[in-house]
């Protein structure tokens, strides 16, 4: 009987576990903080894909996944899942700081994938603002590995005017 829940590379992965994961992520960590990145404090689902870290480099903000075994798909890339989250949120957090306001939902985002991320990749976003209205952020964003276009991400949010 096939077993669709579960892929031939989780079987290996499973039975062939070493701390290779732990000293990919140490080495990953280690390369963010040298270059001046820090770890953002998350909550939620947030909390299950991060860490996640960021930087502000001359008035621009950066963020940063280091992708890890738990973000595989079954072929044992990163999944696109994980990369669409990555976008939404990175996009979401630049509108309300660069507008101020707290609350936001995510209205709409539009993902294409360009090409597939390897485990062990460390994934950056430079968000953009396209435009701004009373109501709306237009945002734009790339999400590169060494300058390499992986994920292109325009995404338009709600200024909400509290939490719920």
């Amino acid at each position: 009987m096939l077993d669709y829940t579960t892929s031939g590379l989780d079987e290996m992965r499973s039975k062939v576990r070493t701390g290779m994961d732990d000293d990919m992520t140490n080495k990953a960590a280690a390369r963010l903080k040298s270059d001046g990145w820090t770890i953002l404090e998350t909550t939620g689902f947030m909390h299950l894909i991060g860490p996640l870290w960021e930087r502000k480099i001359d008035g621009h903000y950066e963020f940063a996944l280091a992708t890890e075994d738990k973000h595989h798909n079954r072929r044992g890339m990163v999944q696109g899942g994980v990369m669409m989250t990555f976008a939404d949120r990175t996009c979401g957090m630049t509108a309300r700081y660069l507008s101020g306001k707290e609350f936001m939902a995510t209205v709409q985002l539009d993902t294409h994938f360009v090409e597939a991320g390897q485990i062990g990749d460390i994934l950056i976003s430079r968000p953009r603002v396209v435009r701004s209205t009373r109501s709306l952020i237009f945002m734009s964003t790339e999400v590169t590995v060494d300058d390499r276009c992986i994920v292109m991400a325009n995404g338009v949010f709600k200024i909400l005017k509290g939490p719920g």
